[in-house]
């Protein structure tokens, strides 16, 4: 590098600048190839002045630049702007060619400088643009920017997505925090990802990221837009659901959305996603409601009441479509003998004979205990009865794969399924829908198919019956009704 310690001479005339070369290089010597004629050849810009590296008695370099008064200040205040230069090199600013554009924005840049401070009279009041910054980007375009504008505000007047996608800055070529704050004359340059956001830091005014308004606006619109998007995209996934359970998927989802009155399908899914519309709204229009029938068909399909039976499998005695329940304490199932406590609004509650409940609520209200029996609907078929079947056996893998398959064999379905593993003792209670087939034997003593599990339990504890008898004594004593 031979620039390092240079000289500039300013000589009167053209004339006077070749001898004053000579006589530099009568007395140094010259640096071979490092002679540049830019009077005879002037640069592209119009940059006139000869240049030459000569060396001292130390043998060190010196840059000698021999000009005019008038190239002088045609380089320092013209189109030239000999600071670009010396930055810039051959390569330019930044990577961009020094040409007469850049140079031009260059001036542009400093005249307006030059106008503030002529304005302002010199003196420490505030300037003109004292509220304004103007940067250049690394195509020598001149950005205005506010006052205390940061690399990120810089982004977003370039352009939009530009900002959005800012990780990093480069000022005069180096790399600054995008909180640093920009002054005038610099060129910055904005390292971009290839994808991605704005970050929710940049609103925060306290870190000092954004100066700008505009910018700020442009930040909370991403993060809107952002937002939006995902409210669509949750209201469409429970519409399609809606739909695949309803198996209305080759429904058409803009019809959908006009029968609700709605212009598209995203403006439907935002306002599902939002809870502002639920699901059952749009279940009416998938099942409209059937108009009513006119007088003649009203009497084509009248049906006769059946005669006899009763509802839900239980008659009581005496009454006839008396809404009645099965207690969840004791769950009767036929052919358990029952009887009736009239509720307080929600009628006749079945309970067992021998269930404590009942008998505690035949002691404080024996009043409301009324008969009732086990009937037969007019279709000839029994209601079906939830009924807990308990299973104790040494825990074992596939243990509950065998019992599942006895109860498939034998046509039960099972409702429900409690299991625990105590000390390797499986515990399993099964919920199965009981029908009644059969009624009890003649003489049966109430609670035998209770007695009889108990004692199928029991004989397993103590190894005298083996599991696969247990488990299909349990489901045939259940088949049978017990």
């Amino acid at each position: 590098m031979f620039d390092i310690r240079a000289l500039r001479i300013l000589v009167p005339t053209v004339h006077d600048c070749y001898n004053t070369l000579g006589w530099v290089h009568e007395r140094f010597a010259a640096v071979p190839d490092e002679f540049d004629d830019y009077i005879a050849k002037p640069k592209i810009n119009g940059y006139q002045s000869l240049h030459t590296v000569v060396r001292d008695a130390d043998g060190k370099a010196w840059e000698i630049q021999i000009r005019t008064p008038e190239m002088h200040q045609h380089a320092e205040h013209g189109v030239a702007a000999h600071w670009a230069y010396k930055e810039a090199g051959t390569k330019g600013y930044t990577g961009v060619s020094a040409g007469s554009d850049y140079d031009a924005k260059i001036a542009v840049l400093r005249q307006l400088l030059a106008w503030e401070r002529d304005l302002s009279g010199g003196s420490a009041q505030p300037g003109l643009f004292e509220d304004r910054i103007y940067v250049l980007t690394p195509q020598a375009s001149i950005v205005e920017l506010p006052a205390g504008a940061t690399a990120v505000d810089f982004a977003y007047t370039v352009h939009t997505e530009l900002g959005h996608r800012c990780r990093g800055a480069r000022v005069d070529g180096a790399m600054v925090p995008l909180h640093t704050p920009l002054t005038n004359g610099q060129t910055v340059e904005i390292v971009a990802a290839k994808e991605g956001g704005p970050s929710r830091d940049w609103l925060n005014a306290e870190l000092g990221y954004l100066a700008s308004s505009r910018a700020k606006a442009k930040v909370r619109a991403w993060f809107n837009a952002q937002h939006t998007r995902e409210t669509i995209a949750r209201g469409r996934e429970m519409v399609e659901k809606l739909l695949q359970r309803e198996g209305r998927t080759a429904l058409s989802l803009e019809q959908l959305a006009n029968e609700l009155g709605f212009k598209s399908a995203d403006a439907l899914f935002e306002t599902v996603g939002k809870d502002e519309l639920s699901l059952r709204s749009i279940e009416t229009v998938l099942h409209p409601p059937e108009p009513p029938p006119n007088v003649d068909e009203q009497v084509l399909l009248r049906k006769p009441r059946a005669e006899g039976g009763a509802r839900g499998g239980v008659l009581v005695v005496g009454l006839d479509s008396l809404l009645t329940q099965p207690a969840r304490c004791c769950k009767p199932a036929p052919p358990d003998e029952i009887a009736g406590y009239v509720t307080r609004g929600r009628g006749v509650s079945v309970h067992r004979r021998d269930c404590a409940s009942f008998r505690d609520l035949q002691a404080r209200e024996p009043e409301r205990v009324i008969e009732v029996a086990w009937g037969t609907p007019a279709t000839g078929h029994a209601p079906a009865y939830p009924v807990d079947v308990g299973i104790e056996a040494v825990d074992r893998q596939g243990l509950l794969r065998d019992i599942s398959e006895v109860f498939a064999r034998e046509k039960m379905n099972v409702i429900g399924v409690q299991t625990q593993t105590v000390k390797g003792w499986a515990r399993m209670t099964f919920t199965l829908e009981a029908e009644r087939h059969r009624a009890p034997a003649p003489g049966a003593a109430p609670g035998a198919g209770r007695r009889r599990r108990a004692r199928g339990q029991a004989a397993l504890r103590t190894g005298r019956l083996s599991q696969p008898d247990l488990l299909q004594f349990a489901a045939s004593n259940l088949r049978a009704g017990a």
